[in-house]
């Protein structure tokens, strides 16, 4: 089966810093797989916030968003009290569906890489729908970064 490779981004333009906490790390004493993905959405809560937006509100007050995948490359350990600075770019904005690209680094080393898919989703009707279009102009602000994701 082959490997889903991510490339690193050309640029994220919002970054954030977390530290490793205790709670992040596994049994091999660095942070875990499905810790990462915790930091992850640490650090996609606060890219939307820092455009005024939520997981749950996407500027139109209705219109959240549910997550359709995710692929993290891991590339390098962190380690407990690490800084980690995650770098967030906008990939794909279609009508109903956005991605966001991520580059976890420490010191200078890249972390992981990884990227997930996120569909508009209205809760009230518990039912798929489209991005708004205020999310859309803000998005397409920021900037996106610059790549594909390839496979080996």
């Amino acid at each position: 089966m082959p490997r889903i490779k991510l490339a690193v981004q050309k640029e994220y333009p919002f970054t954030c810093e977390i530290h490793v906490r205790v709670g992040d790390l596994n049994y091999g004493a660095h942070v875990g797989n499905s810790e990462m993905v915790g930091i992850l959405h640490d650090a996609r809560v606060a890219f939307l916030g820092s455009m005024g937006l939520s997981e749950g509100d996407l500027g139109d007050g209705k219109t959240g968003i549910v997550m359709d995948d995710l692929v993290v490359n891991f590339r390098a350990e962190a380690f407990l009290g690490d800084k980690l600075t995650i770098g967030c770019a906008f990939g794909e904005v279609g009508e109903a569906a956005f991605r966001i690209h991520y580059h976890v680094t420490a010191k200078g080393k890249t972390i992981s890489v990884a990227e997930t898919g996120l569909v508009a989703f209205n809760y009230a009707a518990r039912r798929i729908a489209f991005l708004p279009d205020i999310f859309k102009e803000k998005a397409l602000g920021v900037g996106r970064g610059q790549g594909a994701v390839n496979s080996e």
